[in-house]
């Protein structure tokens, strides 16, 4: 059985608070974006066995988020061997939500084929397991995500009259570097009213908090920026904490 994935830009991000626990609360609109897609294909297999295809750096097979959801999942329900190939387009540690995607569609592709008659709902605990992105994948609609990050709330939200285009960069951020570099706050008006506003005034209400520090040192992502503006994009953003920039265009 083979599957498509897909990933997620960031429509305005803020980081509100830091917690004891160290984690950070946020709020956040996701998007889902299908123009560019990772492919995953399970099989049945005598033995346990795994392939990654287009992954430009090594990687113990068992820290890979695909491999980690079969095994959630193998625990619980007994599943045999399986082959799994993983073919990456899409970059890793460019804010897109990438491999949390891959995490969620394998759940989803393991249910399937295992006839495992689990819920979306059911499928949500193992999701958060793998990461906090990773249940907003499990749905096909844009939400508003707060809490850190885990809690969602689906919008009427509608792109599809729209040109998505993203840039991807050599550049690797490190989240926790990421967040270091922000000083939280709460904003004078939440995301869930401006988001409400015509695409055309995002430019001037949506706000990256992770955009200042991080184009600060590496004014080239500022640069990818102000390039998708100067070709007419209505909104363009850096998505999550990077490097990825993606723009807005009319179709």
């Amino acid at each position: 059985m083979l599957i498509e994935t897909h990933y997620k830009i960031n429509l305005g991000l803020h980081v509100l608070k830091k917690m004891e626990s160290g984690y950070h609360q946020i709020e956040t609109v996701l998007y889902p974006v299908y123009n560019q897609r990772d492919t995953i294909e399970v099989v049945r297999s005598d033995r346990f066995d795994f392939e990654i295809v287009n992954q430009d750096f090594e990687i113990d097979p068992e820290k890979n988020i695909v491999v980690k959801a079969y095994r959630l999942l193998e625990k619980n329900f007994n599943l045999p061997p399986v082959f799994i190939r993983l073919v990456k387009n899409l970059p890793s540690g460019a804010g897109i939500g990438g491999g949390s995607a891959n995490g969620a569609l394998m759940l989803k592709l393991l249910n399937s084929l295992f006839d495992l008659r689990l819920t979306t709902e059911q499928l949500h605990p193992y999701a958060a397991q793998l990461g906090s992105d990773v249940p907003f994948f499990l749905s096909d609609y844009p939400c508003l995500a707060t809490g850190v990050g885990d809690q969602l709330q689906p919008l009427n939200l509608d792109l599809s009259a729209y040109r998505i285009e993203i840039a991807f960069s050599d550049i690797r951020i490190s989240t926790a570097e990421a967040y270091s570099w922000v000083t939280p706050q709460i904003p004078p008006i939440p995301l869930s009213e401006l988001i409400q506003r015509p695409i055309q005034e995002w430019r001037s209400v949506l706000v990256n908090d992770f955009e200042k520090p991080i184009f600060f040192r590496y004014p080239q992502l500022e640069s990818t920026k102000e390039n998708f503006y100067k070709k007419g994009a209505l909104y363009s953003a850096m998505s999550g904490s990077g490097s990825s920039v993606f723009a807005i265009f009319k179709s």
